[in-house]
């Protein structure tokens, strides 16, 4: 107290001698209770003298701002330092020669940035990042340990000034502080803390989107990796996963990544951590399992590791799938996910017997099982679904039955891909859309999903795949289980959705359904308004030329039925039909002739 009243004293005589002994004071002071010190500089008014004790040439000035630095790592005297207007003169120190003035500046424009939106609005205003950024690009060559210290500390405001702050790191983005960043982490890394500052601004600021193309600029993908290669400890790792992560999800990045060797690393870490029982072994192996997957999002830098299904890493990760670990196996299920992501590698993984290992792995994961590793071995069998010569392949190898195994599940996730799978496997395949629509559990089961509205996933899918079993059988007795099952309904609603696509499977599954078993279908058809959708589809402007045509051929296959014929004469379809005859569709017109002639000859 005594020497806060001497520096009141003091600085209105300007007597530099006593100034700076209370200014010694004040530190030892802050250095032995920072917090109760600081609180006396609040109340006896000593911020405000701080200004005019900030001037270049003064050899206070280090002092004064060490001061301040001090007082600002307290959360409560950082408003107070901005209202002191102690940023302009703090901002203009940084254009000193002397090194020491411009580290404590660093500090104390850092300490009042931190968590403070008052400190980094008058910063900004005031210009101090503009300067600081360019301090860092031109001392980031200079390898001496004192100038390390600055850069360090200059790192460190940027940081605070710009964190969880979109419009601020996009202003460091537009200032180019990325290439410099990346330089110093080449040209510093030995410099532990420097090394920490430069990793925890790339977290920062590689969650703005606008910060990838930048990055992929740069050689940043080498230099995290050759930084990865050095480390041995758990927490450094970690850092480097956590900008990893975030930069990975650019797909130009990603095969930056590919190329500079992350993938080895990755792997070496899975192979040292598989069997750890540390906490720190368990969340490494999730983290660099999760990054191996995410590698294998981009084309090229999948198809890169896949090398025509002989890659060593694409090996590598197919062993992960027997393992006994549920993260390793999740991974490895994922991972074939992605390689099937074109026709080529799905025909060749079929072959190279990767189905039987999914179908293991599902089987030691339905009773009580780990959904997740669930979900993602159901993805891989839709992928490897898709192309048409590994239908029959993967139904002769059991995946129907493996995958019916999981009809009982509760979890959407599952339910989606299962169904998916399903519909996948039997498009084409009479036989197999056949034995799979005659199995009332399974239609059973469909038709409950139907009716999913909170899953609209689930409920989307399960329409689907109840059409498809229809459409792909053209089998009576599939129709005839559909019904017994109150499937009709659904396929009539869906006749309605908003997407084209399920619209038309649903007028074809239900054209199939009249062609087959009017008869059985009738009293459903009648429940589910099948006529009034359809007047409403051919009604309407916006319908799509196909889904017209095949309303058309429907109403033609339900002339048949008399209560049916009856609503088609009551809602005066023929206006209707006779107005698409001038449609400019040639199909369309077409139909619509010939449904007009049948609407004639049967009123």
């Amino acid at each position: 107290i005594d020497a806060l009243k001497k520096l009141k004293l003091a600085s209105a005589d300007s007597a530099t001698d006593s100034v700076e002994s209370c200014l010694d004071c004040l530190l030892k002071a802050l250095a032995h209770n920072n917090a109760n010190a600081s609180e006396k500089v609040q109340e006896m008014g000593v911020l405000s003298l701080l200004p005019t004790l900030l001037a270049p040439q003064s050899s206070c000035t280090p002092k004064v701002a060490n001061i301040i630095a001090e007082v600002a790592k307290n959360e409560f005297m950082r408003s107070p330092c901005v209202e002191a207007g102690l940023i302009p003169p703090l901002v203009q120190l940084l254009h000193s020669k002397d090194q020491e003035v411009l580290l404590q500046t660093g500090r104390a424009l850092g300490n009042i940035c931190y968590d403070s939106h008052e400190g980094r609005s008058a910063v900004d205003q005031a210009g101090g990042a503009q300067i600081v950024a360019g301090h860092i690009k031109s001392l980031s060559q200079n390898t001496d340990p004192d100038n390390g210290k600055l850069l360090t500390v200059f790192c460190g405001m940027l940081m605070n000034y710009s964190n969880e702050n979109d419009s601020l790191q996009a202003q460091l983005i537009n200032m180019g502080v990325i290439p410099t960043l990346v330089k110093l982490l080449g040209l510093h890394s030995d410099n532990t803390a420097l090394t920490e500052m430069c990793l925890i601004a790339f977290g920062n600021l590689a969650e703005l989107e606008s910060s990838k193309e930048q990055f992929a600029s740069t050689n940043i993908a080498e230099e995290l990796v050759r930084l990865f290669q050095k480390q041995a400890e758990h927490e450094k790792k970690e850092m480097i996963f956590e900008v990893l992560a975030p930069l990975a999800e650019n797909d130009v990045i990603k095969l930056q990544l590919v190329e500079a060797g992350l993938v080895e690393c990755l792997l070496d870490v899975v192979t040292h951590t598989v069997n750890g029982e540390r906490d720190e072994d368990v969340a490494q192996l999730k983290t660099a399992s999760d990054l191996m997957v995410l590698l294998l999002l981009g084309d090229e830098s999948m198809q890169k590791l896949f090398d025509a299904g002989k890659g060593s890493v694409f090996e590598r990760v197919l062993s992960w799938v027997p393992s006994h670990n549920h993260q390793l196996q999740l991974a490895g299920a994922l991972a074939i996910a992605n390689f099937a992501r074109n026709d080529g590698n799905c025909i060749q993984m079929v072959e190279s017997g990767i189905v039987q290992k999914l179908l293991e792995l599902l089987d030691r994961h339905v009773e009580e099982g780990n959904v997740t590793v669930q979900h993602a071995a159901l993805s891989a069998l839709r992928n490897l679904a898709i192309p048409v010569v590994n239908k029959a392949k993967m139904l002769s190898a059991g995946v129907s039955d493996t995958v019916l195994k999981f009809l009982p599940s509760e979890m959407p996730p599952v339910q989606f891909k299962l169904l998916g799978t399903l519909r996948m496997l039997i498009d084409t395949q009479v036989d197999a859309a056949d034995q799979l629509g005659t199995n009332s559990k399974l239609v059973e089961r469909l038709v409950e999903w139907c009716e999913a509205k909170d899953h609209a996933g689930v409920m989307g899918e399960s329409n689907r795949l109840l059409s498809a079993l229809i459409r792909h059988s053209k089998s009576k007795d599939v129709v005839k289980t559909v019904i017994q099952g109150a499937g009709v309904k659904h396929l009539v609603v869906m006749a309605m959705s908003e997407h084209m696509i399920m619209q038309n499977e649903a007028l074809v599954a239900l054209g199939l359904i009249a062609g087959l078993d009017l008869v059985g279908a009738e009293k459903d058809f009648v429940g589910a308004g099948l006529v009034q959708v359809l007047h409403k589809l051919l009604s309407d402007e916006r319908t799509a030329p196909e889904i017209k045509y095949n309303s058309m051929i429907l109403i033609c296959a339900v002339m048949g039925s008399e209560p049916l014929h009856k609503e088609v004469q009551g809602l005066a379809f023929i206006d209707v039909v006779s107005k698409l005859r001038s449609h400019e569709n040639k199909t369309v017109s077409h139909q619509a002739s010939l449904t007009e002639q049948r609407l004639t000859a049967q009123s």
